[in-house]
């Protein structure tokens, strides 16, 4: 039997919950959220969807962190989301907090859990959520290069108009406006993307993808990406709870990995039944090492930050 707990019901955990549910990848699932009777609101409703989409699926809400109990991951996806204007970084002071509060219950009712942290900015708070948790680093990691990666390929089948099924690509590096889109790894349909698209519509492509939450936030208004970003985490949650041993993108610690140590950042990962199995590290060219490794380093800054901040709470 698999438990899976989604910490933060709102529109991103509740994509990510319902994928879930649609995809009868996990027996039991809990929405968790501090908002009196919403998480139970949104549970009953996606357990009236059962019997329509043919899911035997276990779905309930709670405001109790106890529920988590017996988890096998703990998704978090609570925290305040970007505003117009605001970079991911501009989160870290009220997202610490968070992040310090929801991991100390995590710690202390699913000490056994792997985590999967959402909230912006992702590679520092994940970083964070590690050494809160004192958890190994295969079982904390962050979802963003799945995401962006989406976002690369969608942009990519909408200028080359080909199916997004035969679009194979991977970005790696910091979730933000340094991550580094793998253009010469970029196939549709095992052909190198180049056949279909000029370096200069790849250049737009590539500045898109960068920007590609800044882009949704400032046409919401009011909020950020959910869709894309809670059916990513449900992708991640599947290969794990499933052991597919899926090749994917996603915030991982980097252990003397591209010259870098100390850090969670996007890499191409195996994931399956342990989390993170490995980091594979992939012959990057001179120029898209030093890509990779300046927007790595603007990750730690953020961590040099959210640990002065922990530090002195």
């Amino acid at each position: 039997m698999s438990k899976v707990s989604v910490i933060g019901a709102g529109h991103v955990g509740e994509i990510v919950a319902f994928g879930l549910v649609r995809s009868e990848a996990v027996d039991e699932l809990v929405l968790v959220d501090i908002i009196e009777d919403m998480p139970q609101g949104k549970a009953l409703d996606m357990m009236e969807a059962t019997p329509i989409i043919g899911a035997d699926v276990k779905v309930y809400g709670t405001n109790d962190y106890s529920d988590i109990a017996g988890s096998d991951i703990v998704v978090v996806p609570a925290g305040s989301p970007r505003k117009p204007g605001m970079s991911r970084m501009d989160l870290l002071n009220i997202n610490a907090k968070i992040c310090k509060s929801i991991v100390e219950q995590i710690k202390e009712y699913a000490p056994d859990s792997k985590i999967i942290y959402v909230a912006n900015p992702v590679d520092v708070l994940t970083y964070a959520a590690w050494k809160l948790s004192g958890f190994e680093t295969n079982r904390v990691f962050g979802m963003a290069g799945i995401l962006d990666t989406a976002r690369y390929r969608a942009f990519i089948a909408m200028e080359a108009k080909v199916s997004v099924k035969d679009i194979l690509a991977m970005v790696l590096g910091g979730h933000g406006d340094a991550m580094l889109p793998l253009v010469r790894y970029t196939t549709i349909g095992g052909i190198p993307v180049t056949h279909f698209l000029s370096d200069e519509q790849l250049e737009k492509i590539v500045e898109r993808t960068r920007k590609g939450g800044g882009e949704i936030v400032s046409l919401l208004k009011t909020g950020s990406a959910y869709y894309a970003p809670g059916l990513a985490v449900a992708e991640m949650v599947e290969a794990v709870l499933r052991d597919q041993r899926r090749v994917l993108p996603v915030v991982a610690y980097l252990d003397n990995k591209y010259g870098m140590s100390d850090v969670y950042a996007g890499a191409p990962v195996i994931l399956g039944k342990n989390g993170v199995e490995e980091v594979l590290e992939i012959d990057l060219t001179a120029d898209e090492l030093a890509a990779y490794q300046k927007s790595v380093e603007h990750v730690k800054e953020g961590v040099n930050q959210i640990m002065d901040i922990l530090n002195n709470m």
